[in-house]
């Protein structure tokens, strides 16, 4: 298994050097990784494609694949306590939601590799009168499921090696040969893939992981005419640079971008679920989740109720590094996150918004921002409108259920939503209505490798989990055989 990452000779372009890793619990560097840029890009295609070509994954038995596929989980499992050391140093999240992300990478292997033995085509009975002489022809037709060949996997920050499994099990199912390019924030925990699963006896070259800057190394892998797949999760910006790199060779596209989600909690809710659920459901990982539900509408009858008791759950998280038990949210990624974030801050209090709780960074070395809630918001402002990543809700009144929809939908994203209401009815009616890839009622940030993700408007192209996450790393062919 080929792993680039020696960096070329530095270009014109920059590329070549080293990237700092940092700490944001403290600021400190902790170590460095090479800026790879095209020439690594280069190498690593080159690797994945002579796999491919050699048949080295694709060419083995499916319940092969799936064995490697359950191996490579199994070390994960071995290995959590050290994995999730490196994720809480390297990210910064608490390491109980190290943990529970980790062991749901392993889950996404275990799921996807059901698939590898489950990729069928059709087949097809097809009588025709000819187009030549006439008569009748008999054909036995049917499709197979093939893989689109190398897939370019880039990953987010947030979630580092969750999100590197979420990418590869599906690819790896299908058949792909990869290279994956982890965030330059965050690698540590995704290079130590290499060892897992050249240990669970993946194929040379099928892995190949490059790591580097966004804007060099992810722009050459998403350009690459040697890249069949591009499977990306990040921001919206972004995810439509990489719609413009990839027409070159028309790769496909699978895309799972940003998000402003709303929380609808009408007059009936629970509130003593709803309250802390929907706390959590923002303010986990420090808000930097982009199913974050950011835009809370509540019914103008228990909007004082809400916003108070969202601020009590406010002030009572604990912040700290994520090493410590205590610890309930950890820093954001970095200073230049924390400083965006406390900017949409400050612009909304300037606009009239009221900072009800937090909303300062704290007064300690790391990238800590406090779990912020804001009171009197409008569509109008920024922070109602534009992704922020971080632990900030903004809370609106309304009246009637199709302001609240109306609201809801006011939005270019569409990623995520939430209902807390007790009326069954009303919930699966509003359901239908908003407009976004996923609505939970009387919960948030529910999911499972088996139900498709993915987001409306520009929130993403395509979906991942599920069926539907393995077809999209597969294409079909049409055979005809004339009987």
């Amino acid at each position: 298994m080929a792993t680039i990452l020696d960096a070329p000779a530095a270009d014109a372009d920059n590329e070549g050097g080293l990237i700092a890793v940092f700490d944001p619990t403290t600021g400190d560097q902790i170590g460095e990784v090479a800026d790879g840029g095209a020439a690594a890009v280069d190498d690593a295609v080159a690797s994945a494609r002579e796999s491919f070509t050699a048949m080295r994954w694709r060419g083995l038995p499916a319940r092969d694949r799936a064995k490697v596929m359950h191996r490579a989980a199994d070390l994960i499992d071995a290995q959590l306590p050290e994995l999730m050391r490196a994720e809480t140093l390297n990210n910064g999240m608490p390491k109980l939601l190290a943990q529970f992300t980790i062991a749901n990478g392993a889950e996404m292997l275990r799921y996807n590799a059901g698939w590898c033995t489950r990729i069928l085509g059709q087949t097809s009975d097809v009588i025709t009168d000819g187009a030549i002489g006439g008569g009748r022809i008999e054909y036995h037709a049917y499709t197979r499921k093939e893989p689109m060949g190398v897939a370019g996997l880039i990953t987010p920050w947030n979630v580092p090696l969750s999100m590197a499994l979420a990418k590869l099990a599906p690819a790896l199912a299908a058949g792909c040969s990869c290279v994956l390019k982890p965030a330059e924030e965050t690698p540590l925990t995704s290079l130590l893939l290499t060892d897992i699963f050249r240990a669970a006896g993946l194929p040379d070259g099928v892995l190949n992981i490059v790591t580097g800057y966004g804007h060099t190394t992810g722009a050459a892998l998403a350009a690459h005419d040697g890249v069949d797949k591009i499977g990306f999760t990040g921001s919206t910006e972004v995810g439509k640079l990489i719609v413009k790199a990839a027409a070159g060779n028309l790769k496909k596209v699978t895309l799972e971008l940003g998000g402003k989600s709303p929380v609808l909690m009408f007059d009936d809710a629970d509130l003593a679920k709803a309250i802390p659920g929907a706390a959590i459901g923002v303010f986990a990982n420090s808000g930097q989740v982009c199913i974050a539900g950011t835009r809370l509408f509540a019914h103008r009858r228990i909007y004082d109720q809400v916003v108070e008791g969202l601020a009590g759950v406010a002030g009572a998280l604990r912040l700290g590094s994520g090493l410590e038990e205590t610890t309930d949210l950890g820093p954001l990624i970095s200073r230049k996150q924390q400083d965006r974030v406390l900017a949409y801050i400050d612009e909304g209090r300037a606009a009239g918004a009221t900072v009800v709780a937090g909303g300062k960074r704290l007064d300690r070395p790391g990238f800590f921002v406090e779990p912020t809630v804001l009171a009197n918001v409008t569509p109008d402002m920024r922070l109602f409108q534009e992704e922020i990543f971080g632990p900030v809700i903004a809370v609106v009144p309304f009246d009637e259920e199709d302001e609240a929809i109306a609201l809801a939908n006011d939005s270019s994203y569409g990623l995520a939503s939430a209902i807390w209401i007790r009326d069954i009815s009303r919930a699966h009616r509003v359901a239908k209505r908003i407009e976004a890839g996923t609505v939970w009622i009387n919960c948030q940030l529910a999911n499972d490798p088996s139900v498709p993700f993915g987001g409306y408007k520009q929130s993403g192209w395509g979906r991942e989990n599920g069926w539907e996450g393995v077809d999209a790393y597969l294409q079909t062919k049409s055979v005809f055989a004339e009987l």
